[in-house]
C-alpha cells in the first residue's frame, strides 16, 4: 500500500519557496496549485508531466479546488475569491470575501462557492457561501481558526475543520444553517476530506492524529497516529487508503481506515501539499525539488 515515486515536475522559481493546496480539473488533465510566496497559481499537464503555465496576480494564493473546467483559488492577500477557467486559463470572475480566505470548497450542483476566512484583528473567522452567478452572499461566524473544507456528495452538507477548539464544524447548504459542531479528541484539526461511500470524514490533527468521524451518527468512530504536523489530507476511493502529507520531517503517510495499516513514503523537509488526480495520482509539492513529485497510488 505503499507510494511509488513517478518523477518529478519542475515549477519555475520554486526552489525554496512555498505552496498551498492543489487540486486536478478531469475536464482538463491540468494540475493547479497555490505558488503562495510568488503570488501565482501554477499549472501542470498531468498526460505530459509538463509545467505549462504560471498564473500571476493571485494575491498570497491559499486554497484551490478544480471541478469541471472551473477552478476557484482563494487569494489571501486580497480578501478576495478568483473563478478561472481551466481551458483558457483566464481569470472569469473574483469575488470579495472577509479578510484572509483559506479553505474553499466548490458545489457545482449549487453553483456554489464556500469560503472559509482566518479573519484579522478587525474580524472574526467566518464561513461564506458565495453564488458563482453573482447571487447572494451567505456569511457566519466561526468559533475559531478554519482550516480546510469539503461538502457531501449530495451537496446538502459542508464539513469543516476548526483548530481551535479542534472540531469538525457542519452547516447546511446553501444559506449555511443548522450549524453544529461536533468535538475531535486531538488537537488541531487540519487537513480533511470524505470518503462518500461509506460516509466517513478523515481529518488529520496537528497533535499526531488522523481522525475519522462517522457521518450518520454524528461521532467520531477511530483514530490512527500519524508521524507529525499534517497539511493536505486526501482520500482515494480507488484504493480506499487515506494519504496525509506532513511537512516535517517530509513524508506521506497512507493508513488504510479498514486495517489501520500505515505506511510512510520519504518526500522532503516542507513538502507539507498535495493534489489528487484521480484515480491513482498523488502530486506532493516540494521546494526542495523545486516542483511536484508524481506519486503512483495503486
Amino acid at each position: 500500500m505503499s507510494l511509488k515515486t513517478m518523477g518529478t515536475i519542475e515549477i519555475p522559481a520554486a526552489a525554496g519557496s512555498e505552496f498551498d493546496h492543489g487540486a486536478f480539473d478531469a475536464k482538463t488533465r491540468r494540475v493547479f496549485v497555490a505558488h503562495t510566496a510568488r503570488n501565482c497559481m501554477e499549472v501542470s499537464d498531468h498526460d505530459t508531466q509538463q509545467h505549462i503555465a504560471t498564473l500571476p496576480g493571485f494575491a498570497e494564493a491559499a486554497g484551490v479546488v478544480a471541478d469541471n473546467g472551473m477552478v476557484l483559488v482563494t487569494n489571501r492577500g486580497a480578501a478576495s475569491l478568483s473563478v478561472v477557467d481551466a481551458v483558457s486559463l483566464k481569470t472569469q470572475a473574483v469575488f470579495s470575501t472577509t479578510p484572509r480566505p483559506n479553505g474553499v470548497a466548490i458545489v457545482p450542483q449549487q453553483h456554489l462557492a464556500i469560503v472559509a476566512c482566518i479573519g484579522d484583528d478587525s474580524h472574526r473567522p467566518s464561513l461564506l457561501s458565495q453564488r458563482l452567478d453573482g447571487g447572494k452572499q451567505h456569511a457566519i461566524n466561526l468559533p475559531g481558526r478554519p482550516r480546510w473544507c469539503a461538502t457531501d456528495a449530495a451537496a446538502k452538507w459542508v464539513f469543516l475543520a476548526i483548530r481551535d477548539p479542534s472540531m469538525v464544524l457542519v452547516a447546511r447548504l446553501p444559506n449555511l444553517t443548522e450549524v453544529e459542531q461536533w468535538p475531535l479528541p486531538s488537537g488541531g484539526a487540519h487537513g480533511l476530506d470524505i470518503d462518500q461511500r461509506r460516509g466517513r470524514i478523515y481529518v488529520a490533527c496537528d497533535d499526531g492524529a488522523l481522525v475519522e468521524v462517522d457521518i450518520g451518527v454524528r461521532a467520531v468512530s477511530n483514530q490512527w497516529p500519524i508521524a507529525g504536523v499534517p497539511d493536505a489530507t486526501f482520500f482515494n476511493p480507488a484504493t480506499g487508503l487515506v494519504h496525509v502529507a506532513i511537512g516535517e520531517p517530509g513524508l506521506v503517510q497512507s493508513i488504510d481506515p479498514q486495517t489501520g495499516a500505515s505506511t510512510q513514503t520519504k518526500t522532503a523537509s516542507g513538502a507539507h501539499t498535495t493534489a489528487f488526480a484521480a484515480p491513482d495520482r498523488l502530486y506532493v509539492f516540494s521546494p526542495e525539488h523545486a516542483g511536484a513529485i508524481a506519486m503512483l497510488d495503486s
